[in-house]
This record gives C-alpha cells, sequence and structure tokens, in this order.
C-alpha cells in the first residue's frame, strides 16, 4: 500500500515549501519537491496540500501520561501511556523509571523491556537510583545510594538489552567504575540530579569521560553563578564543544523561555527537547504518582508535598511548539531539537528525520503548530 502526502516539510536534512512525501508500507519511499513529483506522475491523482509536515518526534525522558505511569509493572498501564504520547506527535519515546526500591525498579524495567522488544517503547530511561540527596528533586532519598556494580547489574539483567540510558550523579563515591560498567554495555551514561563543582561536572564529560547526556539541563542542579559555575555551565561548554547533549523541558514551567534561548544559542545541535511528562499528562489539575511519591499538580504544575517539581503534565509538540514561539528559536531548530538530536543520542539511523528508508513516522501540523495527523511506521493513530 502506498500514500502520498504533500505539504510543507520542515526536518534535519530536508526543508521544502511544497513537497512531497511517498510512504509504502513502515517506510518512506521518497521525498520530493512537488513540481518534480507532479512531472512524474502526470496519470497519478494530485495530493492536497496538507500543512507543515515534520519527523515523527522522539522523547528521551519520559514517566507516562493520561492517567497512565511507566513506573509499574502493569503492561496494559504503560501501554496505554505509550500510545497516549504516539498519538499526540511522539513516534518514539523512552520510558523512565524513578528511584524506588531496588526491587520494584528491577520489575518495572523488566515489564518496560517486553514491550520495547515488541516495538512499542524504543527503551528504557534509569533516573536512578545513583543520584545526590542535595539535588533529588522529586527522587525518593529513602532509595538514593551510591553507584553499586551489582545493583546496576540487576537493572540491566532486567532490561534484556532494552535499558538505554542512566542517570548518575558524578560526584557519588564508584561513579567513574559505573560509568564504564555501564559505557561497555552500551547504555548512554547521562549526568544529571547532581550537586557537583564545574570542575568534576566537566571531567565527567569530557571525551575521555562517559557522559554523553545532561538530564534536564538546569533542574535537579545548582543556580549557575558567575563564582560558582556548576553543572549548568559545565554543560554548555561540554555541548559546544560538541561532546555532549542537553536535555531540555521548555514547558514553561521547568526552565524560563529566555534560558531556553540561551541554552540554543550555545548549542544548538546539542540541544534535545524532552517533556519529563508524567501520569497526568493530558488531564486536570488533581492528585497524582511518580514512583513512591506523592504527586499534586495544580494550575498545571506537578509538585510533590516539599515544593519540588514531580515532572511535567506537556507534550513534547507543545514543547516543540513553546520553543519556537516564546524563545525565538527557528522552526528548523526546533524540530532538530525534538527529532534527530534525540534520535542520534540512541544511535537511531531509521528514525527522526524525513529521509528515504526511513520509518514513515511523521506528523501534520497547521500554521500555528496544532497537531493534524499523526503516522507512526506508515499507520495513521487514532
Amino acid at each position: 500500500m502506498s500514500t502520498e502526502i504533500r505539504g510543507r516539510i520542515v526536518s534535519a536534512s530536508i526543508e521544502l515549501d511544497d513537497g512531497v512525501i511517498s510512504v509504502r508500507g513502515e517506510r518512506i519511499a521518497s521525498v520530493t519537491p512537488f513540481v518534480e513529483w507532479s512531472s512524474t506522475h502526470r496519470h497519478s491523482p494530485e495530493p492536497q496540500f496538507s500543512g507543515t509536515i515534520l519527523p515523527g518526534l522522539v522523547d528521551l525522558h519520559n514517566h507516562g501520561g493520561l492517567g497512565h505511569r511507566f513506573d509499574s509493572v502493569d503492561h496494559a498501564q504503560a501501554r496505554a501511556a505509550a500510545s497516549y504520547h504516539h498519538a499526540t506527535g511522539t513516534t518514539t519515546l523512552l520510558a523512565s523509571v524513578v528511584t524506588g526500591p531496588v526491587e520494584e525498579m528491577v520489575a518495572q524495567i523488566a515489564m518496560l523491556g517486553e514491550l520495547a522488544r515488541e516495538g512499542v517503547l524504543a527503551g528504557i530511561h534509569a533516573e536512578g537510583p545513583f543520584l545526590s540527596h542535595a539535588r533529588c528533586g522529586a527522587q525518593d532519598p529513602r532509595f538514593l545510594h551510591d553507584p553499586d556494580p551489582a545493583t546496576a547489574e540487576q537493572l540491566l539483567a532486567a532490561g534484556g538489552g532494552q535499558l538505554r540510558v542512566m542517570t548518575l550523579a558524578p560526584e557519588r563515591p564508584g561513579y567513574a567504575a559505573l560509568a564504564r560498567q555501564l559505557a561497555e554495555r552500551g547504555v548512554v551514561v547521562a549526568l544529571g540530579h547532581s550537586d557537583a563543582d564545574f570542575a568534576t561536572f566537566s571531567d565527567a564529560l569530557r571525551p575521555k569521560g562517559s557522559g554523553g547526556l545532561v538530564t534536564h539541563l538546569a533542574n535537579g542542579m545548582p543556580p549557575t553563578h558567575h563564582r560558582a559555575p556548576g553543572p549548568v555551565a559545565a554543560s554548555l561548554v561540554a555541548a559546544a564543544a560538541g561532546n555532549v547533549t542537553v536535555e531540555l523541558i521548555n514547558d514553561g514551567v521547568h526552565v524560563d523561555p529566555g534560558f531556553a534561548a540561551l541554552v540554543f544559542a550555545a548549542a544548538p545541535d546539542r540541544v534535545a527537547l524532552i517533556t519529563d511528562a508524567m501520569q497526568a499528562a493530558g488531564l486536570s489539575d488533581g492528585e497524582y504518582r511518580l514512583g513512591p511519591q506523592a504527586v499534586t499538580v495544580r494550575d498545571g504544575v506537578a509538585r510533590i508535598a516539599n515544593g519540588s517539581i514531580a515532572g511535567g503534565v506537556s507534550t513534547l509538540l507543545s514543547c516543540l511548539a513553546r520553543t519556537v514561539r516564546e524563545s525565538g528559536i527557528p522552526l528548523r531548530a526546533a524540530v532538530r531539537a525534538a527529532t534527530s538530536t534525540p534520535a542520534a543520542v540512541l544511535g537511531r539511523t531509521d528514525i527522526g528525520d524525513l529521509r528515504p528508508g526511513q520509518y514513515a513516522d511523521l506528523l501534520i501540523v497547521g500554521d500555528n503548530l496544532q497537531l493534524r495527523r499523526v503516522l507512526r511506521r506508515g499507520s495513521l493513530m487514532s
């Protein structure tokens, strides 16, 4: 079965004011300027101009949505969370689990690994348990501890090769050995929930280190200061040098739009927009959960009892739109940050762009980036 979709095409590798994407089965067959397409398809029905076509979005950090959680052992609940994000334009996502009792994390990762092997998920992100108590945010401090190879091995084994990212605090004793252990197993080491100084964080981000990603830049970190630049400045320096990719939650809650503009100015090709979405994404204010913690969402902001922000309630498309509208980032740069850059973190060349041979993951949006249609693996999402 073939499908032709016509519109303005915007991706990291191509920008056409009027183009046609031909889809064959699960894959993109061709991407062609409309004038060229029409000259070779004179006897074919002309596809209508449908809007702006973007690659399917890629979210590296997502805890759930529409009332469903990934920190669960319920396959149906995790599948429903993934389906919600697929239908809202995030055609590829990692399922993130937060710090909890090790046996619970192992069970959650084992369940999510099964969904990853089915292709529902792109893998798993373990946010903990080797994080800083001082910068734990919504992570439950009772279950945080120093890096431990045996615990890490339990989590790796549970994932069955589907654990793709783990967040570590580089100042904790045992970090370097654990980072090597993870890197040897193909896991991307992300630095975050850290109270490290500039030198310690920078050292972990150098090419000789293992840090390829920074977890939600500026959140779970000390504020940057001109006499104590800390992890934020270290991350921006490393990203500008091309040594690391920084996650950014530009949802109007986690960072100011001006800070997002600064991050893009420093390292435009090394920003990965994320949602950090949790159970309440897509729903109204109320009472929810994130791992072991109770969460209250009020006025669209999720917090635990001590006031710490507890994940996000936005979709990745809304974060992308906010990046364009409020942070002043050109559409193509914002699209790159939500597609090809996070895909590169995962080492995936079959998603994140609009090129022949890639999966036919794409979304059609209107003039204000409002969602019209989503295709995932060539199939229309309801």
